[in-house]
């Protein structure tokens, strides 16, 4: 079970530094209008990513419970990330205009469905390779360690001693493609014991969401789930609240990059381990952070309470509870029992939650029209009712 523990943590610290290194949000954003992409296709960035990560998971689920071995999509997945991040990186070094965005569009696109493959196989591996207790660290460590170098990836830009320019970014960019490709070997390296395999033909779309009808856990952590989409949907709206301060803004941009990767770093760990002893309580807990941390920023919005350093305290906590909000959710999905059927339990969980986020689009609309304080305060609300939502889970850790 240690070797399994490492290779988990080893495999996942490699993916999760790449995802660092691409991030849609920030870098291919910023490589997009640096190469004279139309602003059209910058915006698709973010949509394309969380829509093909996480629609085609029932599909992906079906073909998972066929397989007594399922390392191997993981694997096959994280490797055509790799394939796909070299693809973005020859776009940004040898096309510009649009022809460059929308090779990277299409780049970012069959990367992000291999990575549904990868999402909708780990937990079910991960459960079977590693024991209960330990799951949450694997996350926690793997965050920890590809936040560190994340940070100095973002420090070497905000110092400008990696100079912000696309060829630089393209490299980092292949550089990702690499990690992926190192993480899909480390990975099958894994002594993965045979699973139970299910060829029944009737697993249609009403059978893959037979646990959501039947399983009364699964729809508390369902819903536990969506109320928590405002950590992840939060930021934006957090950085809008200093829109203002245009002497300061690419400046923010530096500071807010580093207040995201160090909250990362000494968050991870402590919230995967948490998460360990209680999913149930670390859920609770991230609600109640992000609660409070929406409601100070709308009410500093409302008064003009603001600043570069305030903006970037409220990401940081923010980013603190996000974290913790991500590990509770990973490790209650993969302690709570599942009557066998983790992969699609897992699928069909981040399938809700990929469309929930899509629709989450309304936001934008709604900061647009009243400003982001309005956006905050409705996000505390969500924030702490997952709290409430989120005491009626189970304690899965602590189940025989």
């Amino acid at each position: 079970m240690k070797k399994a523990f490492m290779t988990h943590v080893s495999a996942l610290a490699l993916t999760k530094t790449s995802d660092g290194l691409i991030n849609p949000k920030l870098v291919l954003a910023w490589l997009l209008n640096a190469l004279g992409a139309p602003g059209y296709l910058i915006g698709f960035l973010v949509p394309v990513r969380e829509s093909g990560s996480l629609f085609p998971q029932l599909l992906f689920a079906r073909m998972l419970e066929r397989r007594s071995q399922r390392k191997y999509f993981w694997a096959g997945g994280a490797a055509v990330q790799g394939i796909a991040a070299f693809g973005m990186a020859a776009a940004a070094a040898f096309l510009d205009g649009a022809a460059a965005g929308w090779t990277i569009l299409l780049c970012l696109a069959v990367l992000a469905v291999a990575r549904s493959v990868c999402s909708a196989s780990f937990k079910d591996i991960l459960a079977r390779t590693v024991d209960k207790g330990r799951r949450g660290r694997v996350s926690g460590l793997a965050g920890t360690l590809s936040a560190v170098v994340v940070l100095l990836f973002a420090l070497l830009l905000s110092f400008n001693i990696l100079p912000r320019e696309p060829v630089v970014i393209a490299i980092a960019i292949a550089l990702a493609g690499v990690l992926w490709l190192l993480a899909s070997f480390i990975f099958t390296t894994l002594d993965e014991p045979e699973a139970e395999t299910s060829d029944d033909a009737e697993q249609s779309l009403k059978g893959l969401s037979e646990p959501l009808r039947e399983d009364g856990e699964f729809r508390t952590y369902i819903a536990t789930r969506a109320l928590l989409i405002s950590t992840a949907l939060a930021p934006p709206f957090l950085i809008m609240l200093g829109g203002g301060e245009s002497e300061n803004g690419f400046g923010n941009l530096g500071l807010l990059i580093l207040a995201s990767s160090i909250a990362s770093i000494v968050s991870s760990y402590l919230w995967g381990t948490f998460a360990d002893y209680s999913s149930r309580k670390t859920l609770m807990v991230a609600g109640g952070v992000s609660a409070v941390i929406f409601a100070l920023a709308a009410l500093g919005g409302a008064f003009g309470v603001g600043g570069g350093w305030l903006i970037a305290a409220y990401v940081f906590f923010a980013q603190i509870a996000y974290q913790g909000a991500r590990a509770g959710r990973k490790t209650h999905l993969t302690d709570m029992d599942s009557h066998d059927r983790k992969p699609v339990y897992t699928a069909l969980s981040n399938t809700m939650i990929g469309m929930l986020l899509l629709a989450g689009g309304v936001f934008g609309v709604i900061a647009d029209a009243a400003g982001p304080q309005l956006v905050l305060g409705i996000m505390a609300v969500l924030s702490g009712a997952a709290v409430i939502v989120g005491s009626r889970l189970s304690e899965v850790q602590q189940e025989k």
